[in-house]
């Protein structure tokens, strides 16, 4: 470890503001004491809003509803004579049944195995066999009937509870609503301890088989104090929850967040429908991964450019001058007689895109994967800040965040309050602190691979400092070593290629090859506008030589800042778009890259096929 260390802790956001009604770590010292003071101090306020499709509508819980649903988990679990620490696999979408079945099983000493649901079922057959999980509360009896018949023979599992059943079940597997009991019983005390294992969440990993990261009671909470400190949630604020909860992002920021300061939840129905949710609800804030936001800036760039020029201009300066705003309020230049234009622009332009938000959004909380400067810098000058932050499944998750005050779009932001960071060798970033993991569980090899012996967390991420800020640069094993020897991290170059609206997914190659190439999944609809801009029918070849070309000039725009080394020179496009289903990217969207590149290797290998490169 070298010794450009630092501990840097972002202005403190909860005291002082008495609108805020925050839990601290020390008035609930598990994740079920969390639950219950909230109860205690919020019977009667709205907690979680979801959709009811038998009804048609929409269907508020408070708390003391969530209350009395906890309870009727606890005695149907309870009557299974679970141990203590047992483990309970949830693999059911958002909604009261994952939060009152998670809420239950730690109020009882058990821990939560969170599944993705969109997982394939020999994923999901191996965490269920490598957890050593009792008890699999899922979607419907097809899904498990999915998993069972995958290789992992299950031996610890004695029950299945699916939420929906159509036909008469097999033994050991019980339908939801039968299985709950009616009311629900009344524990005085709970089971779990601070420094109890919590939860055991699988990476999703970009390589190889899943590592199941150990977080305790202690881990997840003091994560989401930490969190609260630098970005304030209010009682007041309606979060729309699209991300799974599977995903500790969403978990520990969207869910115990959100109890730790009283807002509401409301659960998507599914991301097809997130547009509409957004506007049906209104929400004020938003945790979501880059993906998402690039889509929606990518539409918005290519309806601009089929704009008339009286709106393309008028846009333009909407967006020049929210800009000049943002970088106003944080401090970053002076105020100038043309700011007095905005609350015209904002009234006709800005407020115009932001109400496809919902027009409520005061911030969306950014992680998971490296965000576009160009997305970023579009989002807050129509008065929707992005904050970017940092983290990973083993450190609950965030190691660092921007402020509301302090927003550096380019960074990843200062460290949390409670959290060290440093430099290690390689330039990797290493974190120590309460958040941390405990391990990695039954892998004593992946916990000292990843764990230092005084208790720093190894990244993988190759960062530094800028001036306090923390700065992703690299990934230490994504490196790709050209054949002049030239050394070229992908994963700035593919940020910079997604902003553009062409680009729907990327990955750049050329590990020991003479030059870089890109295999390319292409939007549709920008498609339509290239191929009319170019003269080019729209079922063309997409591999032509002369289309090739232009794609590349379309691409060079985005890479313009790069060194030459660091240029494509040939590109595969294609349309199939690369999904969880086909194991190509995990359940959080980033790409499988070694599963990529064999998917491929024939398409790769003719893109140097006789060093053919177009100037």
């Amino acid at each position: 470890m070298n010794e450009n260390q630092a501990v840097v802790y972002p202005q403190d956001g909860i005291s002082g503001d008495q609108h805020l009604d925050i839990i601290a770590p020390d008035q609930a010292t598990t994740l079920d004491e969390l639950f219950r003071e909230r109860v205690r101090r919020s019977a009667d306020r709205v907690a979680f809003t979801e959709f009811n499709p038998d009804s048609g509508s929409w269907v508020d819980f408070t708390w003391a509803d969530m209350a009395a649903q906890v309870k009727r988990w606890q005695i149907a679990i309870s009557d299974l004579n679970p141990d203590k620490g047992d483990r309970i696999a949830i693999h059911i979408p958002n909604g009261i049944h994952w939060v009152a079945c998670d809420q239950a099983c730690l109020r009882l000493g058990l821990v939560v195995v969170p599944l993705y649901v969109d997982d394939r079922p020999d994923n999901a057959s191996y965490v269920l066999e490598h957890s050593g999980a009792s008890v699999l509360v899922t979607k419907s009896l097809d899904i498990w009937r999915q998993i069972e018949q995958c290789d992992e023979t299950l031996p610890r599992l004695k029950t299945v509870v699916v939420v929906t059943a159509t036909e008469p079940l097999p033994q050991n597997v019980h339908f939801l609503n039968e299985w709950l009991p009616r009311t629900g019983a009344h524990l005085e005390r709970g089971l779990s301890n601070p420094g109890d294992l919590a939860s055991i969440v699988y990476t999703s990993g970009t390589t190889g088989r899943p590592k199941g990261v150990m977080l305790s009671h202690r881990n997840m909470l003091s994560n989401a104090y930490a969190s609260l400190r630098s970005v304030p949630v209010r009682p007041d604020d309606v979060a729309l929850s699209f991300l799974p909860l599977s995903h500790t992002f969403e978990r520990t920021i969207g869910y115990y967040v959100g109890i730790m300061a009283g807002c509401r939840a409301v659960y998507n129905r599914s991301i097809k429908f997130i547009v509409e949710d957004l506007q049906i609800h209104q929400p004020t804030t938003l945790i979501s991964v880059p993906r998402v936001f690039e889509r929606f800036y990518s539409r918005m760039m290519q309806s601009i450019s089929s704009s008339s020029k009286v709106k393309k201009t008028l846009l333009e300066k909407t967006l020049e001058l929210g800009w000049c705003k943002f970088q106003y309020e944080q401090k970053v230049t002076n105020w100038f007689p043309s700011l007095l234009l905005w609350p015209l622009l904002d009234k006709f332009v800005a407020s115009k895109v932001r109400e496809l938000t919902g027009g409520r959004l005061r911030f969306a909380i950014i992680g998971g994967a490296p965000l576009s400067y160009d997305v970023a810098k579009f989002f807050a000058s129509i008065g929707i800040p992005l904050i970017q932050g940092y983290g990973l499944t083993e450190s609950s998750p965030v190691i660092s965040v921007n402020t509301e005050a302090g927003n550096r779009l380019d960074t990843i932001g200062l460290p949390l309050r409670g959290v060290e960071v440093c430099i290690g060798d390689d330039d990797e970033l290493l974190a120590r602190g309460g958040n941390i993991m405990l391990g990695y569980w039954q892998n004593e090899e992946a916990t000292a691979g990843t764990m230092t012996d005084d208790g720093w967390l190894k990244t993988g991420d190759k960062a530094c400092f800028d001036d306090g800020y923390l700065k992703i640069i690299g990934r230490l094993k994504d490196i790709l070593v050209l054949a002049n020897g030239e050394k070229v991290p992908p994963a700035d170059m593919e940020q910079a290629l997604v902003s553009n609206s062409l680009v729907s997914q990327v990955m750049i190659v050329g590990e020991g090859k003479p030059y870089l190439s890109a295999l390319l999944v292409l939007e549709s609809q920008a498609w339509k506008a290239f191929c009319k801009a170019n003269g080019l029918a729209d079922h063309v070849d997409l591999n032509d030589e002369k289309v090739e070309e232009l794609i590349l000039a379309q691409l060079a725009k985005n890479l313009k800042e790069f060194p030459g080394y660091a240029q494509i020179r040939r590109v595969h496009s294609a349309w199939t778009e690369w999904t969880m289903e086909d194991g190509l990217v995990t359940p959080t969207l980033k790409i499988k890259r070694p599963k990529v590149a064999e998917r491929f290797a024939t398409e790769i290998e003719g893109l140097y096929e006789g060093h053919r490169v177009f100037s």
